[in-house]
C-alpha cells in the first residue's frame, strides 16, 4: 500500500507490485487537498485525545482507589467495571442514539467523546488495577510520613511507577478511539464534525477513483498511529509483560 502510494495511475494499473520508478509525493498533497483531510484530521484529534485523557485520567482514579483501598461495595464496584467488558459496545448504538438525541448532542464531538469514554474504561480500570495491587505498601506509608495526602500521593507516586501500564491502556484506547467508524457514522451527520474513517471511506468510494490518491490518502491516516506506537513501544511492551512477570 504505502509502495503504490507513490506510483502514477499509469504504473499502478500496469503493476501494482511494481517498484515506482520515481517517487510520486504529489499523490499525498493531492490526497490530502482532495479528501479535505486537514478537517477530518482535526475532528479526529479533538475526539481521539479528549477521549483518551479524559478516559485515561477516570481510570487511573479508580484504579488506584480499587487497587489501595478497602470499603464496602469494592468488590461489587470492581464486578461492575469488569461486567462493562462484556457488553458488546455496538450493541448499545441505538439506545446511545436516542438518549443523545433527548440530550440534543447528535452531531457534536461530546456524542463520540461520552460513549467512547464510558465503553473503554472497564478495560482501562482492569488493566491498572492489576498493575497498581502489586505496589508494595510502604509507598503510600512512605507519602504519608512525608505529609502528603491521598491524591498527592496517586499523582506523585503511583501515577509514575504505573507509567507500562499507562502506556498499555493509552495505545489501546488511541487506536481504538482513531479507527471507529459505526458510532461516528451513526451519531455525526455534519461534514464539518466528521472524523478520517468517516472521510476516508467517502473519499474511496465516491470523491475519487484514483487508487494511488486512495492508497496515499489511507498511508497518511496511518501515520499518527505509528508514530503513537513508537513513542511508546517500551513502554507498551513493560505493560504487556509485567502482569506475567509478577505472577
Amino acid at each position: 500500500m504505502v509502495v503504490d502510494s507513490f506510483k502514477t495511475e499509469q504504473e499502478y494499473a500496469a503493476n501494482p507490485f511494481s517498484i515506482p520508478k520515481v517517487l510520486q509525493f504529489s499523490n499525498y498533497s493531492k490526497a490530502w487537498e482532495v479528501a479535505n483531510m486537514s478537517t477530518y484530521f482535526v475532528n479526529s484529534i479533538i475526539i481521539t485525545f479528549v477521549s483518551l485523557i479524559v478516559t485515561v485520567l477516570l481510570g487511573a482514579l479508580a484504579a488506584y482507589f480499587l487497587s489501595r483501598f478497602q470499603f464496602k461495595l469494592r468488590s461489587f464496584t470492581y464486578a461492575l467495571f469488569l461486567l462493562g467488558m462484556l457488553v458488546p459496545i455496538h450493541a448499545t448504538l441505538i439506545p446511545i442514539f436516542m438518549i443523545m438525541k433527548e440530550l440534543r448532542l447528535l452531531d457534536t464531538h461530546l456524542s463520540l467523546i461520552l460513549p467512547y469514554t464510558a465503553f473503554h474504561l472497564s478495560l482501562t480500570v482492569f488493566i491498572l488495577e492489576g498493575f497498581m495491587r502489586g505496589f508494595p505498601k510502604d509507598l503510600e506509608e512512605s507519602g504519608v510520613m512525608d505529609g502528603a495526602g491521598v491524591f498527592r500521593i496517586f499523582w506523585s507516586i503511583i501515577l509514575p511507577i504505573t507509567r507500562p501500564a499507562l502506556a498499555t491502556v493509552i495505545i489501546l484506547n488511541f487506536i481504538y478511539n482513531w479507527n471507529e467508524y459505526l458510532f461516528a457514522l451513526v451519531l455525526l451527520s455534519s461534514s464539518a464534525l466528521k472524523t478520517l474513517p468517516l472521510g476516508l471511506s467517502n473519499f474511496v468510494g465516491v470523491e475519487t477513483a484514483s487508487l494511488t490518491l486512495q492508497m496515499a490518502a489511507i498511508t497518511i491516516a496511518l501515520i499518527p498511529i505509528l508514530i503513537f506506537y513508537l513513542l511508546l513501544q517500551k513502554q507498551l511492551v513493560n505493560g504487556m509483560t509485567a502482569g506475567s512477570v509478577k505472577g
